[in-house]
């Protein structure tokens, strides 16, 4: 078993998992007619990440729909209150703590359409079945109850198969109306997984990004680090105000660059000889004002586990990310 530094989520995270959900904050609001339902990311629970909910004239547009029952009911709660349909998904990526909620979304709007990348489909048959002969290997040797749940929760995720699939592919970068509402779709392939799709909204100004930007650290589990650079040149570019990641507090600008200029630094060192702790410390002392009261101890355990398992990668695994093709799947 490896330690809760790899607790992001999918194969790393073979972790001690509490039993119930961590709390999450209330629902925010962003800017006129769009709102976030904060996810979690804390030590020995698998997370949730961020979800953006858009008001459309033809109802809701959510970004990404977590994982836990606890984070889609706050989901389906926020429609039920603001008694409008959730006429579509958009999902940034396949990464189960975006994804996992898309079942019991479709379950209450069966009409829902489904856009993302088509990378979950080779996901599915890779990272994701790996990950769960690690569930299956990790149950048959555990005798904690809770834990013992939540590693049979994480299988029946990835049994969903295409109940978790996009039913409308996202294909290439440009304009897409989606229940009435112009959005500007990004797809950035491969950056944080073979197939990350981002959103800017012009109208309001919002930019969803789903895990290209995430804290407390980047998670380059399934990452190809060099081309997630050139993703976040292209974020930078859009004239957003506000940015939500997929992980962490809506930034601005500044703190964007922020994050940008720290995520540099630790690839930059990651990929060079420096002395490990060198880079840790670095990050820590880049992202400072983005950090908070975050437990620096975990920070560091965090970046340090990614160091060594992705920035000093073999060379044949990370040309493997690197050079993912994206199935081809129909509209």
């Amino acid at each position: 078993m490896k330690s809760n530094r790899m607790n992001k989520l999918l194969c790393a995270c073979m972790v001690s998992v509490a039993a119930s959900a961590a709390s999450a904050e209330d629902i925010v609001s962003i800017a006129p007619g769009v709102d976030l339902v904060p996810g979690t990311f804390v030590p020995n629970h698998q997370p949730d990440g961020n979800s953006i909910v858009f008001r459309t004239p033809e109802g809701l547009v959510v970004m990404d729909t977590g994982r836990h029952l606890e984070h889609t009911n706050r989901i389906l709660e926020y429609a039920a209150t603001a008694r409008m349909p959730i006429k579509a998904i958009v999902n940034s990526h396949w990464h189960l703590d975006h994804v996992g909620g898309n079942p019991r979304v479709r379950a209450a709007y069966p009409d829902v359409q489904v856009y993302a990348s088509g990378a979950i489909e080779s996901a599915m048959k890779g990272f994701l079945a790996n990950y769960r002969k690690q569930l299956e290997d990790a149950l048959s040797q555990s005798k904690d109850e809770a834990q013992i749940k939540s590693w049979r929760d994480e299988i029946a995720l990835i049994d969903a198969g295409r109940a978790l699939f996009p039913n409308v592919k996202i294909a290439k970068t440009g304009t897409q109306r989606i229940a009435g509402r112009d959005f500007e779709v990004h797809l950035a392939a491969p950056a944080a997984t073979a197939g990350d799709v981002w959103l800017f909204d012009r109208k309001s100004g919002v930019l969803a990004s789903g895990d290209l930007v995430t804290l407390p650290v980047p998670f380059f589990d399934t990452a190809c680090p060099a081309q997630w650079k050139t993703a976040l040149d292209d974020v930078a570019r859009a004239p957003f105000k506000t940015l939500i990641p997929g992980h962490g507090a809506p930034m601005r600008r500044p703190q964007f660059d922020i994050y940008r200029k720290a995520f540099d630094n630790l690839v930059a060192c990651g990929s060079s000889a420096k002395d490990k702790g060198v880079c840790v410390d670095g990050w820590v002392a880049d992202a400072k004002p983005l950090l908070g009261d975050t437990d620096t101890r975990w920070v560091k355990s965090l970046v340090d586990y990614y160091v060594d398992s992705s920035l000093r990668a073999p060379k044949a695994q990370t040309d493997k990310l690197c050079t993912a093709d994206l199935p081809s799947m129909p509209h």
